[in-house]
């Protein structure tokens, strides 16, 4: 009776101790950069889900300050004398001397000769110097065929005519690179027969057997 008294109070001993320890390891437990411990905040959120009255809002003791007036101008003669704001003279209506876009120039003549199509004497000028319906005359087809011929026999390697042609220092090549013409083909079959002709006198009957 006496010992087994003895091992209950025991047992329960180690119990309470056990629960002692784990609750101060949770209380000692780090806070991961709140001002709360794991089981402090485990104790909160209980007592919040089973709590009936009002949380209080977070926000409760912020003092917020009055938005200020808008700042207007002074009344009287000072806001007659205000400057007004320049006008934009990214077009041709404010500047003159803005340059049309091909597309806006096309625009325009499109318009022109939508609003003269009923008038005979009106040419468009879409269709200057060429032949009917749009189509180029013989004079602009040959001029077209010269433009050809000249720029596929490197009549314009010495400019640039467009944003894509490589620099003209690019294009050069030396007179050495022009005049070699490589090695005559006779020239290299003569040598392939000379060097099949070596293999052969180098090799043995019993090559393939090794």
């Amino acid at each position: 009776m006496n010992s087994a008294y003895l091992f209950r109070v025991g047992l329960g001993l180690v119990g309470l101790f056990g629960v002692t320890a784990g609750l101060s390891g949770c209380v000692g437990s780090p806070t991961y950069g709140t001002d709360k411990t794991a089981m402090e905040q485990l104790v909160d959120d209980v007592g919040s889900a089973v709590s009936i009255a009002p949380r209080e809002p977070a926000n409760k003791g912020t003092k917020y300050n009055p938005r200020p007036d808008l700042v207007l101008p002074p009344g009287g003669t000072q806001t007659a004398a205000l400057v007004a704001p320049q006008a934009s003279v990214a077009s041709r209506e404010n500047n003159p001397e803005w340059v049309e876009s091909p597309e806006e120039a096309r625009e325009r003549l499109v318009a022109e000769a939508d609003a003269n199509a009923d008038n005979p004497r009106y040419r468009s000028p879409l269709l200057a110097g060429y032949g009917t319906a749009g189509t180029m005359t013989e004079t602009q087809k040959w001029q077209a065929f010269r433009d050809a011929r000249q720029l596929q026999k490197g009549a314009y390697l010495d400019q640039r005519r467009l944003l894509s042609d490589p620099p003209t220092e690019y294009r050069q090549t030396q007179d050495v690179a022009l005049s070699d013409l490589g090695e005559p083909e006779a020239k290299k079959e003569k040598r392939r027969k000379a060097e099949a002709k070596a293999a052969r006198q180098g090799s043995s009957w019993w090559t393939p057997f090794q």
